[in-house]
C-alpha cells in the first residue's frame, strides 16, 4: 500500500516549491478541484475532481493506493480546515503523508500586516454556526472568519449589526492568490449593500486603523486619532474653541456641512448625548472616515450623510446648532440656506481660512439677522532643533459665529421636527 501524498496548494501554485512539484508529476492519480488540476495540464496522472462527495473519493482512494501513487490536492493548508483531517480519519494516520503550505489566513494577515499569534480563526464554510461567531466577535479580536457562498461577508455585517455588534470595522480579502485579487476594509453597514467575489475570507478587528484600543474620547483629540485625508481635518485647538463657540447642550440638534473626517461631530458627542448629530459630506472617501471615525469611538447619535451642499438639507432635523466647515465660493448660500432651518435663538458658526469666505460670511450672518463674532486662531506649534525647540506658525483660522437676534422680520424657517 503506497501512502497518499495530501499537498497544499497554498494560495495559488506560485506557492509550490520544486519539490512539491515533483510529488505532484509523479502522481499516477491526482485528486483535486478543478481550479487545482487546470493547474497542471502537462502532468500525465489520471485526473480525478474532488467534490461534495467525499464518501465515495475515500473507497477509491483506497483501492488506488493499494499499488498506485495518489496525490490530493488542498487548498491553503491540508491541515488548516482542510481535507487533511478528514483523509487522516477516514485512511489512518499511518497512510497519509501531509505537505503543509501557507494557509489563507496566514496570507489574509500578511496582506492587511497584522500580527495574528492572538488571533481566532472560524470556519462558517458549510455550516451555520453563528452563536459561536457573535460570540467570538464580542470577546476577541482579531477574529478571521472562512466564508461561503451563503454566509458571505454581507450577511456576517448583517447579523453584526441585528446583534448590535457596531465597533468592529472587517476586511474582506477575495480570491487570494488569483488576478482578481482584492484586499479592502469596510464598515459593518456599508459591507451589507456590497457584494464580493468569490472564495473570499473576512477579518474582523475594532473599528479603527489598527487592532489596539483607542483612548478614551476628549475634546481636543490629536489628529492621528482620526482617520482623515492630509490636511483635511480641523486642528484640536481649532477643534475646541469651535465647539465652545457653538455652545452645545445635551439635547441639541447640531449640523456639521462639510464635514470632512467628522472630528468636530465626534466630539460634538461628548456635549451632545440626547440629542442628534447629522454629518454631511460630498465626498464619498470622507463620507466613509466618518463613519469609521464614529465607530471608533462608539458614537450612537451621529447621522451620516453624502450630499452636495446645500442640497438634502430638507430632509434633515431642525437645527439648534449648524458648524460650516468651509465652503469656499459657496458659503454664502450655504449659509443662507441653513439659517433658513435654524431654530429661534440658534446659533451658526463657521471656520474658515479664506478672507474672502471670512468676509461673506460676517456679512451673510449680519444680514440674515445674527451678530457675528470674528475670533482669529493662530496656533504656533513647537519643532525640535539641535540645541533646543522653535516655534512654527500654522495657518490663521477664522472662527465666525452668530446667534440670531429675536426680532421682526427675523428669518426662522419652517421645518417640521
Amino acid at each position: 500500500m503506497i501512502p497518499v501524498e495530501i499537498v497544499g496548494m497554498g494560495i495559488s501554485p506560485d506557492d509550490l516549491t520544486d519539490h512539491l512539484r515533483a510529488s505532484i508529476h509523479r502522481a499516477d492519480i491526482l485528486v483535486g478541484a478543478e481550479r487545482h488540476l487546470a493547474a497542471f495540464p502537462d502532468v500525465p496522472a489520471r485526473k480525478q475532481t474532488l467534490n461534495r462527495g467525499l464518501k465515495p473519493l475515500v473507497g477509491n482512494i483506497r483501492r488506488w493506493m493499494q499499488d498506485r501513487k495518489v496525490v490530493v490536492l488542498a487548498s491553503g493548508d491540508p491541515l488548516f480546515f482542510g481535507i487533511g483531517s478528514y483523509l487522516i480519519r477516514a485512511l489512518g494516520a499511518e497512510n497519509v503523508v501531509i505537505h503543509p503550505n501557507v494557509s489563507s489566513v496566514a496570507a489574509a494577515f500578511a496582506r492587511i500586516k497584522i500580527p495574528w499569534q492572538d488571533a481566532v480563526v472560524l470556519s462558517l464554510h458549510g455550516r451555520g454556526e453563528y452563536r459561536q461567531f457573535l460570540d467570538t466577535l464580542r470577546q476577541s479580536e482579531p477574529v478571521a472568519v472562512l466564508t461561503d457562498p451563503d454566509n458571505h461577508p454581507g450577511r456576517l455585517a448583517r447579523l453584526c449589526l441585528e446583534n448590535d455588534i457596531v465597533d468592529r470595522e472587517m476586511c474582506v480579502l477575495e480570491q487570494l492568490g488569483a488576478d482578481g485579487e482584492r484586499c479592502r476594509w469596510v464598515d459593518l453597514p456599508r459591507a451589507v449593500r456590497m457584494r464580493f467575489r468569490e472564495p473570499n475570507l473576512v477579518v474582523f478587528r475594532r473599528a479603527g486603523r489598527d487592532s489596539r484600543r483607542q483612548p478614551d474620547l476628549h475634546l481636543g483629540m490629536p489628529e492621528g486619532s482620526f482617520d482623515h485625508d492630509r490636511g483635511v481635518i480641523t486642528k484640536p485647538e481649532v477643534r475646541t474653541v469651535t465647539l465652545s463657540k457653538l455652545q452645545l447642550a445635551d439635547n441639541h440638534v447640531l449640523w456639521d456641512l462639510g464635514a470632512g473626517s467628522g472630528s468636530i461631530a465626534v466630539e460634538a458627542s461628548l456635549l451632545i448625548r440626547k440629542g442628534r448629530i447629522v454629518a454631511v459630506e460630498k465626498d464619498e472617501r470622507r463620507v466613509e472616515q466618518i463613519r469609521s471615525n464614529g465607530k471608533r469611538f462608539g458614537v450612537r447619535n451621529m447621522k451620516v450623510v453624502q450630499a452636495n451642499l446645500p442640497d438634502a438639507l430638507a430632509s434633515l432635523p431642525r437645527p439648534d446648532r449648524v458648524f460650516i466647515g468651509g465652503g469656499g465660493k459657496q458659503v454664502r448660500k450655504i449659509i443662507r440656506a441653513a439659517a433658513g432651518y435654524l431654530k429661534p435663538e440658534g446659533i451658526l458658526v463657521v471656520n474658515t481660512v479664506l478672507i474672502s469666505s471670512l468676509e461673506a460670511a460676517g456679512r451673510e450672518l449680519e444680514r440674515l439677522g445674527f451678530d457675528p463674532e470674528i475670533v482669529q486662531i493662530q496656533i504656533n506649534r513647537s519643532r525640535a532643533m539641535p540645541w533646543g525647540a522653535r516655534l512654527e506658525a500654522e495657518n490663521p483660522v477664522w472662527v465666525v459665529s452668530g446667534k440670531r437676534r429675536l426680532q421682526k422680520g427675523a428669518r426662522t424657517g419652517s421645518r417640521k421636527k
